[in-house]
């Protein structure tokens, strides 16, 4: 099991639009960076595959469009399975690559624009993509870094019509620590 601290830092991309007289340039709809808990489970299936799931207590991001400023705010639980390969276990650091599905659900959306409402799409899945290292500090508790990145996008839409397609992408820069037990 890993404690870690994860620093979330979106792409904030999305495509250009006109609406609500308003005219966004790509990439004009931005979603607060934070750092945020987490915590990952993992089950090895051999000396070098492992299966982790990576868990968090819902997050409250601010949203805000270029030009105009906050839009509101909006919340999201992200939890990620994948299947992590380990290079070697016996050295004093351990390097791994994963792979795996992100499936995050977005609640509490308050958006609005020149007091219209705006919503996104309850959820996303996308693939999760990382890499990092384990260093051994005792018998049983590890030291851990990594950085993944997950494919997340969302429909921004007003009144029900797609206003513009949000890819948010975050990488997620992890420090933690691991109890093996």
């Amino acid at each position: 099991m890993k404690l870690r601290a994860a620093y979330l830092k979106t792409a904030d991309d999305s495509d250009a639009f006109s609406a609500l007289d308003i005219d966004c340039a790509s990439g004009a709809v931005s979603v607060e960076d934070k750092w945020i808990p987490e915590i990952d489970v993992q089950y090895a299936f051999t000396k070098n595959l492992l299966a982790e799931l990576v868990l968090t207590i819902p997050q409250k991001h601010d949203v805000y469009l270029a030009g105009v400023g906050k839009l509101g705010h909006l919340e999201h639980l992200p939890p990620t399975l994948s299947l992590v390969y380990e290079f070697a276990n016996d050295g004093p650091i351990v390097p791994y690559v994963s792979g795996g599905l992100n499936f995050t659900w977005i609640t509490n959306k308050r958006l609005e624009v020149a007091g219209i409402p705006l919503d996104l799409e309850d959820y996303s899945l996308g693939l999760a993509l990382g890499a990092g290292f384990v260093s051994r500090v005792s018998e049983n508790w590890l030291f851990n870094a990594s950085v993944k990145w997950i494919d997340l996008e969302s429909d921004v839409l007003a009144g029900g019509a797609k206003l513009t397609n949000a890819q948010l992408d975050p990488l997620l820069w992890s420090l933690g620590f691991s109890y093996q037990f």
